[in-house]
């Protein structure tokens, strides 16, 4: 005798259930990854995702000045007790470190104090500013072509447009995890790996996007520890 309908439809319903679930149990997540693109740099890709640049270097085993690869594919957050993978390695002799092993001995990731900052331009606030990236910074009155100065003594780590919502962008880094970025730059005075005083030139001052729509004549200033915006005026003299 022939089973009824109904009860071979179930039967085939659930036998498809059961497929389906083994089919489809999750497999472990793997960690966030970032693969290298033309004129990235350890301080951009650090920058774009809200991370220190020497939390970086730890994770893909790298030096502070270590060489990337367009298509290098960096760890950006490892989870605990899973391997890191190996970062590429480069072409010529003087390759990265192949593991974090080899890699040279950077800080401690505890900030310090924060340096003797000052106002990169005389103009008053224009206002705030939150970055889609988690970024946040203000907005500072200027002339169009006005010097834009480094608010305290560091190394410039970075100098071009690739981060999105910046324009040009100048970041420089100083001692104790802290960085600087001056954004909406009409063309930059230096180039990345000059070491810069408080007070020296970095860029020409330029126009960014206005609120109400429209550009106008700004400098777009953001201040970072250990990866993570702060807002400027706590750490700049008052005005």
């Amino acid at each position: 005798m022939r089973p009824p309908v109904a009860l071979v439809r179930a039967a085939s319903l659930c036998l498809l259930l059961l497929l389906a679930g083994c089919g489809s149990s999750p497999s472990p997540r793997s960690a966030a990854t970032y693969v290298v693109q033309a004129g990235d740099t350890l301080y951009a890709i650090a920058w774009r995702n809200n991370l220190d640049w020497r939390e970086l270097a730890r994770w893909n085993g790298l030096g502070e000045d270590a060489h990337l690869n367009v298509g290098q594919r960096l760890v950006l957050q490892p989870r605990r007790g899973v391997a890191v993978p190996q970062t590429a390695r480069r072409k010529t002799p003087a390759a990265a470190p192949r593991s974090a092993r080899d890699a040279p001995q950077l800080p401690a990731i505890v900030a310090g104090p924060a340096p003797a900052f000052v106002w990169p331009v005389g103009g008053a606030v224009l206002g705030e500013q939150a970055q889609p990236s988690g970024g946040f910074g203000l907005r500072l009155r200027v002339q169009p072509g006005e010097e834009v100065q480094a608010a305290a003594a560091g190394r410039v780590a970075y100098v071009g447009s690739g981060l999105r919502s910046y324009g040009q962008l100048v970041i420089v880094k100083h001692p104790e995890g802290w960085l600087s970025a001056y954004g909406y730059n009409r063309a930059p005075r230096v180039k990345e790996g000059d070491n810069v005083q408080r007070g020296q030139v970095l860029a020409e001052a330029g126009e960014g996007p206005l609120p109400a729509g429209g550009t106008g004549p700004q400098l777009y200033f953001e201040i970072r520890r250990l990866g993570r915006a702060v807002d400027p005026r706590t750490v700049l003299p008052a005005r």
